[in-house]
């Protein structure tokens, strides 16, 4: 094609077609109209070039969509659907500029040298936005393999993708100034305190990315409370400098990734693991209202199914004890009696492994804490099958219902605060 050109320029100035090139651009006649041979084949280049740019991107774009869609594979639909190929298309003008270059501006080497750095740089440029988009083509993939879905997939893509942008913005300066890609690696390394000055955040969110990959800390779906940045949902995404969950009422709050490995916070998988999610809560008795267990109060509770077998049992053993210590006398007070809070404490223990909504292959129990200003804590211990959290609140609401409920049944009082109407029940100012 060159040649050709060549051979009809010559025609103009009578120069033998087989005469090098050299005879042409030293021609009197041809250096008086350089300028002007220069302008007319500029313009007829730009003409190809938005004929050739429009003709790749209609015909090489409608072809390929065709074949996306007919084919089975989805990773050719999200290739379109990611742009590569627009991108790629841009590809080929670019070389028809870079062809074409060396014969418009024939006559001014300073001219063509800075036009094919130019136009290298413009390659060099599509090739890597390409790269890019083929990228996040197959990040999507990944997260729709049952084996990556909870893996920070988008910070390894994101990592990869920074990496190749570096390599390739040094093989653009390299192109476009000349210089060999070496002398800008040396001038990175003088600059490695500026870097890290402005890439803080992206090294830091790079290094904390592979401890949580590593340690198998965090992964999408999971559900995390994170106190200090409000958070309380599931991660949704974890890319190489942020962490987004998005919380319960539907907000997302964004973390740096690297706080994750700096900060403390409490992932829930392993409940959403485990048999059950656990219940851990008491209410507080009266101690007031606690005493010895009576004759009524003891005949009454023997007719509850869940105590009766404990009542007569327990009445055995406390008459063998005090009969083999002489301490049949109502009078002794080291003598051992029921007493009605530990006849609830029993209750509740063969309440809750009655109940089918509890997992009964988990620790259960219920115990006393240390008495405090509020009363004498009775806390249950125990694990829900369910771990959808509003069935777990039904659950755990329908206990404490329950337990509210039949409490004075053991001639106990729940704890609580005095009110302004208490006050004034007994006439005193509030």
């Amino acid at each position: 094609m060159k040649e050709l050109i060549f051979n009809w320029i010559k025609t103009f100035y009578s120069i033998d077609k087989s005469a090098p090139i050299e005879e042409l651009l030293s021609h009197p006649d041809f250096v008086n109209h350089k300028f002007f041979w220069m302008l007319a084949m500029l313009g007829a280049l730009i003409v190809l070039f938005v004929l050739t740019w429009y003709l790749t991107r209609m015909i090489l774009l409608a072809v390929i969509k065709t074949i996306a869609l007919r084919s089975k594979t989805k990773f050719d639909d999200l290739l379109v659907e990611k742009k590569f190929f627009k991108s790629i298309a841009h590809i080929l003008p670019l070389f028809f500029l870079d062809y074409f270059f060396s014969i418009t501006f024939v006559s001014y080497p300073k001219v063509l040298d800075l036009s094919l750095r130019l136009n290298d740089f413009l390659i060099i440029l599509v090739i890597l936005i390409s790269v890019r988009r083929f990228f996040n083509a197959v990040r999507v993939v990944l997260e729709d393999k049952p084996y990556f879905k909870d893996k920070p997939i988008g910070a390894y893509i994101q990592t990869v993708k920074l990496i190749i942008t570096i390599v390739f913005i040094i093989i653009m300066l390299s192109a476009l100034t000349g210089q060999s890609p070496l002398f800008f690696l040396t001038s990175l390394g003088a600059m490695t305190a500026i870097l890290l000055l402005i890439f803080k955040d992206t090294i830091l969110g790079f290094v904390g990315s592979i401890q949580i990959s590593a340690n198998d800390m965090l992964r999408i779906g999971d559900w995390v409370t994170m106190e200090k940045y409000g958070a309380d949902g599931d991660v949704i995404e974890i890319n190489l400098t942020t962490v987004k969950v998005q919380n319960f009422d539907m907000t997302i709050t964004t973390i740096p990734t690297y706080s994750f490995i700096s900060d403390s916070f409490k992932n829930w998988r392993g409940m959403a693991n485990s048999g059950g999610r656990r219940i851990k809560r008491s209410l507080n008795i009266k101690i007031d209202s606690i005493k010895f267990a009576d004759d009524e109060l003891i005949h009454r509770l023997s007719k509850v199914k869940l105590l009766s077998d404990f009542i007569v049992e327990q009445q055995k053993e406390v008459e063998q004890y005090n009969k083999a210590h002489g301490l049949v006398d109502e009078y002794q007070l080291n003598a051992r009696r029921p007493t009605n809070v530990g006849l609830f404490r029993n209750y509740v223990q063969y309440y809750l492994k009655n109940n089918n909504e509890l997992n009964q292959e988990m620790s259960l129990m219920v115990r006393q804490l240390q008495p405090n200003s509020k009363g004498l804590p009775i806390e249950l211990y125990c694990f829900s099958k369910t771990k959808v959290w509003a069935e777990y609140e039904v659950v755990m609401a329908d206990i404490f219902d329950h337990l509210f409920a039949v409490v004075e049944s053991f001639d106990l009082e729940i704890h609580a605060e005095l009110t302004g109407s208490d006050l004034r029940m007994l006439n005193l100012k509030p």
